[in-house]
């Protein structure tokens, strides 16, 4: 069975690195790991057309890399989705809108395995992760299970009333506030930075990193970064395929359409620096 990259930088108490992608070329996660600097990356699947080949293309690409691969589902997908990505070598898995206690124990079980003790409800399959025939319902495979990283959004209204029963079900490791959500689940669509939104964030900070588990930022870009150090925070997931080209496409469109000598089309639209998801 593969090493979990992730688990172990964890484990070691040492900081990670993470990027997203929405999009499936498996080409895209090749230059990640040639760029350096990067322990996993994000497939945004909650986002994101996909299917099941995939899945198993991205596999082979992060292990070819040496990068953990984390996936974001979606939350009526939790348990399929979850099977799906483990089995074509993903280590990690982001579970999305957690609501309540008993979401959280569904977000465990669904990646542990099905045997005494674990409370999970993974059972044996015949797919990438075990080399498809070679530790089929091994104990290798138990111990794969145990070892991949359960994170948890938290960013619905019922999950913040909430918190502390949501972060003291076992088997989580990392948690993320998310300020889109929690804005609109307050009814402050929008309002990413409003004080009600910054107080959840920064509690849910807090009150992860006094049971032990590892808070997440995503950002859009490093400007944001020591505040949410200087609070404890040392895993952060930086960028999105999809933002970068809108950028670069933004600028230098018009950019280039000035150096024609032509009328610059409509400024486009300004993107919100910072932690928003």
């Amino acid at each position: 069975m593969r090493r979990n990259k992730l688990r172990e930088l964890l484990n070691a108490g040492r900081p990670t690195l993470g990027t997203h992608l929405l999009s499936t070329w498996p080409t895209l996660v090749e230059l990640v790991g040639a760029a350096g600097g990067f322990d996993y990356v994000e497939f945004t699947a909650e986002y994101a057309p996909f299917d099941l080949h995939d899945l198993d293309n991205l596999g082979r690409a992060l292990e070819l890399k040496d990068l953990t691969g984390m996936i974001k589902v979606e939350q009526t997908q939790w348990t399929h989705q979850a099977m799906r990505a483990i089995g074509s070598g993903f280590q990690s898995v982001l579970f999305a809108d957690v609501r309540t206690e008993e979401d959280a124990r569904a977000c465990v079980a669904a990646v542990r395995a099905e045997t005494p003790g674990s409370g999970g409800r993974m059972g044996v399959g015949m797919r990438r992760d075990v080399g498809m025939v070679l530790e089929v319902g091994r104990p290798a495979y138990v111990e794969a299970l145990d070892q991949v990283v359960i994170a948890l959004m938290v960013e619905k209204a019922e999950c913040v009333e909430d918190l502390d029963r949501i972060l003291s079900v076992p088997g989580i490791d990392m948690v993320q506030f998310g300020a889109a959500d929690y804005s609109m689940s307050i009814g402050m669509a929008g309002q990413f930075t409003h004080p009600e939104v910054k107080k959840a964030e920064q509690r849910t900070i807090e009150l992860a990193l006094s049971k032990g588990l590892h808070p997440r930022i995503e950002l859009h870009d490093l400007e944001r970064a020591p505040e949410y150090m200087e609070m404890g925070v040392k895993h952060f997931c930086i960028g999105w395929d999809v933002r970068i080209l809108y950028n670069w496409l933004a600028t230098h469109g018009r950019d280039m359409r000035a150096l024609l000598g032509e009328d610059a089309p409509p400024a486009p639209k300004p993107v919100t620096t910072g932690s928003v998801y």
